[in-house]
Formats: structure tokens, sequence, C-alpha cells
């Protein structure tokens, strides 16, 4: 089994946002829909991955929150 750093992912109220994402990465974020699929048994819109990963990008950077802490 693959240890993905994002599991299931909560049903939230979203704010709508419009982003330009390169090819690659699109095709990148596709594909790693499909293996969370698999993981979790749970089928999302890679659109849906964005928040989740950017939550978990953001709670894991250890400078973001030493220079949140000090705003």
């Amino acid at each position: 089994m693959t240890k993905l750093k994002l599991g299931a992912i909560p049903d939230d109220k979203p704010v709508k946002l419009t982003i330009d994402l390169p090819a690659e990465l699109h095709n990148d974020l596709a594909a790693y829909a499909e293996v969370l699929a698999r993981e979790t048994g749970q089928t999302h819109e890679p659109s849906k991955l964005v928040a989740p990963m950017l939550s978990r990008f953001m709670a894991t950077d250890r400078a973001f929150a030493r220079a949140r802490k000090t705003k």
C-alpha cells in the first residue's frame, strides 16, 4: 500500500478560485487522483485535490508557521 500525504477529503463549503496550471502539472494531479482513488476507494476530480494539497503543504511548512506567529 502506498503512503500518500492525502487521505480522505472532507466535504466542505468551497470558495471558488480560478487558476491556470501547466499541462504537465495537471497530468500529475490527475494521476495522483487515480492513485488516491485506489488507496481510499473515493473518486475525486483532480481539481478537488488542490485545496487539501495546499492545506497540507502550508500545515507542514515550518518557516510559514514561524512567520505567521510573528505577524
